[in-house]
């Protein structure tokens, strides 16, 4: 079982920089791929990126690509999104959360295990 805490999240202008912590206990944590969700208001909980439990592999979203990283320390058992050249648009909930295998890494169902969620908000 996996337990995660998202931390880092604030209000921030308009090509601003944030980075998002994802702090994980459990075991199972660097065999977990992880993944970042966001939630808009009155909108779905969408893709932003994720990551196999050994970074070979990182996939984003297209409208966050160039400006996010998603990076991982599994001996510190934390996932981290570095958000650079923030967007009103970005402002959301951000989730991370953790699942078995990388298969349907865009998809909420593919993940068990889900924090609670940080507000990013972006003001222009």
């Amino acid at each position: 079982q996996v337990q995660l805490v998202e931390s880092g999240g604030g209000l921030v202008q308009a090509g601003g920089s944030l980075r998002l912590s994802c702090a994980a206990s459990g075991r199972t944590f660097s065999q977990s791929c992880i993944g970042w969700f966001r939630q808009a208001p009155g909108k779905e909980r969408e893709f932003v990126a994720a990551t196999t439990w050994s970074s070979e592999i990182t996939n984003y979203e297209d409208s966050v690509k160039g400006r996010f990283t998603l990076s991982r320390d599994n001996a510190k058992n934390t996932a981290y999104l570095q958000m650079n050249s923030l967007k009103p648009e970005d402002t959301a909930v951000y989730y991370c959360a953790a699942a078995p295998n990388y298969n349907n890494y865009r998809h909420r169902a593919s993940y068990f295990y889900w924090g609670q969620g940080t507000q990013v908000t972006v003001s222009s």
